[in-house]
């Protein structure tokens, strides 16, 4: 279950519980570990095979928060360190997977400013070619200008998406 197919139900009980579990498991681990022992409770809860069929979904994050403080402290008696496994698929990316994805997004918008601000028969020619994949013959017949003026009109365009990012990167 993703977060957009939360029940308003569900909505209301991580609202309201959130607190009052992390009240809870401060008093029994302390202030260090209980953020992730409540985010861990809330997986959980989502993880859970029916969770729409949970009748009472507080006294059910109740049972979970108990089961997983009894876990660790059964860990702690055998000596095995305590963690909590990550799900690959919640997991946040990484810093460098974040700063691609950002400088991605800004190399996009700075591309389609600088399309914009192309002249009309620069703009059309650059998007027949670039973006519909047509060969130069293919433009110069449809737009009724030379091979080479489709040649002139894309060096033109290239070198204006190049001055737009070398302008602002």
């Amino acid at each position: 279950m993703t977060l957009p197919d939360m029940s308003p139900r569900f909505e209301a009980v991580c609202h309201t519980e959130h607190a009052r579990l992390l009240r809870y498991l401060r008093r029994r681990v302390g202030p260090d570990e209980a953020p992730d022992l409540v985010q861990e409770a809330f997986a959980r809860l989502l993880g859970a095979r029916n969770p729409e069929r949970i009748e009472n979904p507080a006294a059910y994050l109740s049972r979970i928060t108990r089961n997983m403080l009894i876990n660790r402290a059964r860990k702690r008696q055998r000596g095995l360190p305590v963690f909590f496994p990550l799900d690959e698929e919640r997991t946040a990316p990484t810093a460098p997977e974040q700063t691609w994805r950002i400088e991605a997004k800004d190399l996009q918008r700075l591309y389609r400013q600088a399309v914009r601000a192309m002249p009309p028969k620069t703009r059309r020619v650059f998007v027949m070619h670039r973006v519909h994949r047509q060969s130069y013959k293919d433009i110069a017949e449809q737009v009724g200008i030379s091979v080479a003026t489709v040649e002139y009109h894309m060096a033109r365009a290239l070198t204006l998406c190049r001055t737009a990012v070398a302008g602002q990167w």
